[in-house]
């Protein structure tokens, strides 16, 4: 009963493998079909509830282990990192399962009206899977990452021990089987969840904001071939009246886009917020882990690499979409429209052509860009902002140790 995006035409929408692991696997997230029964919508509901207890639970332990260790801060960083992405993944998880609903209107607008589909626009199409490559890499870095931490059961059994998968403090033996076996099994279920949150929501951002992109990239060539076909073909009496209801179309269209950019960040503005503030942090944390004892820790180099190729993706995308919607307003003037005046008999048709093309031109002088509740764009250059933060405070701590 999870939902199924669809086309505008009721197919089934083609889901890449990170969106579609998304989809399966995080009941917390992604939200039920529309036509999901009351039982349904109960059962869902408990399940959030229990998971975000199951949250609450590793966050007090992973917590006692940095409280416990923070006289040594060898020892404590090696559970800072887990526990602040897990605190940040309890945040943005379940803010989004309070939201589910306006996020499937989001996904249900996009595959509509958004979606740039492989039938209709190869050559564009297959430049938004080469766009999208960075995210469906990262992606299989943090399954790496997850792997590794799955590792720790199969270091159980070599060496008889009885460790949890991440750097815990329990007020009681969780040695004993009867307590091992679901605490094990909780791990799991929350490395999932958080694995799967995170490059499962950097996918479907760098989708929403590629296709988005492609969209305002064929406002412009869609209104040169009217152009071309105006100037080749059109009568001097009516052509300059042609194009302005042509350039009407194109800018309703623009409308449209524009609206659907700040549904965007509605729906995500909060999250990026929460996703940046963490982030400097964690690649303190996982690269003073990585620097002091490489051999030793193989997990946080790839948590790492996985958390620094998320950030450069995202503000890679952030920047492609930021450059297309700052080259509207020179589209517009651009557009050929000295060229049908010229041609054009009518000159009460020419003034209200050039008043168009100069308000199309005004509502396209701010570009679109994502951000962190108005504090920040999603760009390369804010990415570059957080890495030069967390080298700082890598450097301050390295100069503690």
């Amino acid at each position: 009963m999870r939902y199924q995006p669809r086309l505008r035409d009721g197919k089934a929408a083609p889901l890449p493998w990170p969106l579609a692991m998304y989809r399966r696997l995080n009941h917390i997230a992604w939200p039920l079909e529309d036509g999901a029964s009351r039982r349904m919508v109960f059962i869902e509901r408990l399940l959030i509830f229990v998971g975000f207890i199951i949250f609450c639970e590793h966050n007090e332990v992973d917590m006692h282990y940095v409280l416990a260790y923070r006289n040594d801060i060898d020892k404590m960083l090696t559970g800072v990192p887990t526990y602040l992405v897990l605190f940040e993944m309890q945040i943005r998880g379940f803010q989004l399962a309070a939201t589910k609903d306006s996020f499937k209107q989001l996904l249900q607008k996009f595959y509509a009206d958004i979606y740039v589909s492989q039938e209709t626009e190869p050559v564009r199409f297959a430049r938004i899977q080469r766009q999208m490559l960075g995210t469906r890499l990262n992606s299989v870095v943090y399954l790496m990452a997850l792997f590794n931490f799955s590792l720790v059961p199969v270091q159980n059994v070599i060496y008889h021990r009885r460790e949890m998968l991440y750097q815990q403090v329990y007020f009681f033996d969780n040695t004993k089987l009867q307590y091992y076996i679901p605490l094990i099994c909780a791990n799991y279920w929350v490395g999932i969840i958080i694995t799967t949150m995170i490059f499962g929501e950097l996918n479907i951002l760098g989708e929403l904001m590629m296709h988005l992109n492609a969209r305002y990239e064929l406002l412009g060539r869609d209104l040169k071939q009217v152009a071309k076909a105006l100037l080749l073909h059109g009568h001097p009496a009516k052509i300059a009246a042609q194009y302005r209801c042509a350039l009407i179309e194109i800018l309703r269209r623009n409308a449209a886009l524009n609206r659907f950019g700040q549904q965007m960040e509605l729906e995500f503005s909060f999250r990026i917020f929460i996703m940046f503030a963490f982030s400097a942090a964690l690649l303190c944390a996982m690269g003073f882990k990585a620097y002091t004892n490489p051999a030793g820790n193989i997990v946080y180099i790839v948590w790492f690499t996985a958390k620094f190729c998320e950030l450069l993706a995202l503000g890679m995308l952030g920047s492609i979409l930021y450059a297309t919607t700052d080259q509207l307003s020179v589209m517009y003037y651009c557009c050929d429209w000295e060229q049908v005046i010229y041609k054009s008999s009518n000159a009460q048709e020419n003034v209200k052509l050039m008043k168009l093309v100069t308000m199309a031109i005004e509502i396209n002088s701010r570009p679109f860009y994502l951000t962190g509740l108005k504090y920040f764009r999603v760009t390369l250059v804010a990415v570059l902002k957080i890495i030069q933060g967390a080298f700082s405070y890598f450097t301050f701590l390295t100069s503690m140790r």
